[in-house]
């Protein structure tokens, strides 16, 4: 069974399997980074956990980060215990970088 699923795998390469979860629902106002303000709540999609928090799909070119110690009032050790790939989560944006292009999110609402 294990060696069906590599071969399987194995014929389609390059395929991102997060292109098959649920988009986001998006705002009609935020299109691009610029569009955001501080404070705003937007709805996104996980696209990845990692050690210290979870990229974010909002809808703009970049993914927003949401830091571990943004994610609960209470400590986490790890992000996984809160969120997984594919969550549908609402978050607050609390810093903007457009210079760097990089968002910064929080799930403490």
């Amino acid at each position: 069974m294990t060696l069906t699923d590599i071969i399987a795998e194995l014929s389609k390469p390059g395929r991102d399997p997060r292109e098959d979860m649920p988009k986001p629902i998006l705002r009609s106002d935020v299109l691009k980074i610029e569009d955001l303000k501080e404070g705003m709540i937007v709805t996104g999609t996980v696209r990845n956990v990692i050690d210290f928090g979870a990229f974010v799909d909002i809808g703009i070119k970049h993914d927003g980060l949401v830091h571990i110690s943004e994610m609960s009032d209470k400590y986490i050790k790890n992000p996984a215990n809160i969120v997984s790939v594919g969550d549908i989560i609402k978050v607050k944006v609390i810093k903007i970088d457009l210079e760097r292009q990089k968002v910064s999110l929080s799930m403490k609402l």
